[in-house]
């Protein structure tokens, strides 16, 4: 029950009031205790003085003096409550303001602290983290401990997005400047007349060419499926048929490679509500990045599998294999394992992205598996069945 209420910050807040309240009577009940019993003594004492001082009209008048005894112990009576109320009403206050700043600041400093940090993440200072209980799940920590636990994630996030955008500056210059220092010393060859206008300066010209326009289709294209710009056209395939007619379009390519393609498939229909065309483009680049790691002499193996709700689609190869620290940022985009590679043979970093974003909008799921470097590697992607 404890640990409950140490999770909610209401009821904090609640018992930090009741402690207020509660220590406020305390110290007043304390203070009357104490003031009291004084004031009243003081006050008899002043009493007794006046009637020593008196002691002759006092007792001239011995059948009134019995009355105004009593009206004046009813008035000092009365001067020393009041006095002892002030005395302990001050001191409950002092107490009650001290604690109540005590935990107003306990509450307001992470406040502060999250507002400041805010502040220079706006700024672009995306290192900025406030502190948080340490050695404690996030389940454990009450509102407060949850909302720096959740800042914390989300600059951990904007920090990643930073780097990433970064990278994808460096990465995309490099790649546009690559080939267009190409085309333009080509082409100043041959306008000079250095270069001589064969097949082959053409083709490298064009190749290129190609290189860009294949760059900026892949950035077009996350664009669109990150933005959802398109609409999913479900309908009743058959998983063999999509699998088998991919893999026909990529043969000739592990051919040219020398990689083996083995594609092995149920008997009978595999049935699921799918967009052929974006599932067809999620498979060529899972496919496409199987071959792109198998060096020539491997094997890329695409078993198709049913199961009792979902079909399981597992694209393995033989390749340069992956390490374990890698496996969860493979879908992110523009994350590449080798950071040396250039995009003639390590890719643009948008296809596992591309991939992952088109699996998820038919309600799938996809993972990448690696057994460490020079073990191979295995895509997996499943989606529901046609129910």
């Amino acid at each position: 029950m404890m640990v409950y209420f140490r999770r909610r910050l209401r009821w904090k807040l609640f018992f930090s009031y009741l402690s207020v309240v509660v220590i406020g009577a305390v110290v007043l009940v304390i203070a009357m205790e104490v003031a009291v019993p004084r004031a009243f003594q003081s006050h008899i004492t002043n009493m007794e003085m006046e009637f020593t001082m008196q002691d002759g009209h006092i007792m001239g008048a011995a059948g009134t003096g019995s009355g105004h005894m009593a009206d004046d112990l009813l008035a000092n009576l009365s001067e020393a409550v009041t006095e002892a109320t002030i005395i302990a009403l001050t001191a409950a206050a002092i107490i009650a303001i001290g604690v109540s700043a005590l935990i107003a600041r306990r509450v307001v400093t992470p406040v502060r602290a999250m507002m400041a940090a805010s502040q220079e993440i706006a700024q672009g200072n995306y290192g900025r983290r406030v502190p948080q209980p340490a050695h404690r799940p996030p389940e454990e920590l009450d509102e407060m401990g949850q909302l720096a636990y959740s800042f914390n994630q989300m600059a951990v996030q904007l920090e990643e997005s930073d780097a990433l955008r970064r990278q994808l500056i460096g990465d995309v210059s490099h790649e546009l400047l690559t080939p267009l220092t190409v085309i333009k010393g080509s082409m100043e060859g041959l306008m000079d007349g250095v270069l001589p206008p064969e097949p082959e300066t053409f083709q490298q010209v064009y190749h290129e060419a190609a290189r860009l326009q294949r760059l900026a289709a892949d950035l077009q294209e996350l664009s669109r499926v990150e933005a959802g710009a398109y609409d999913l056209r479900l309908q009743p395939t058959d998983m063999s048929a999509l699998v088998n007619q991919v893999a026909s379009r990529l043969r000739h390519q592990f051919n040219d490679k020398d990689v083996v393609l083995s594609v092995r498939l149920p008997s009978g229909l595999v049935m699921a509500e799918v967009d052929a065309d974006r599932l067809t483009q999620a498979l060529i680049n899972l496919m496409g990045n199987a071959l792109q790691y198998t060096p020539s002499g491997g094997q890329v193996d695409v078993t198709l599998q049913r199961e009792k709700t979902q079909v399981t689609v597992t694209v393995a190869d033989t390749g340069v294999g992956i390490d374990a620290e890698h496996l969860p940022h493979l879908f992110t985009r523009f994350y590449r394992v080798d950071k040396s590679r250039a995009r003639a043979s390590g890719g643009s970093g948008v296809g596992l992205t591309i991939a992952r974003l088109l699996v998820e909008a038919h309600n799938g799921r996809i993972w990448a598996e690696s057994a460490g470097l020079g073990q191979g590697s295995r895509f997996i992607f499943s989606i529901p069945l046609t129910q």
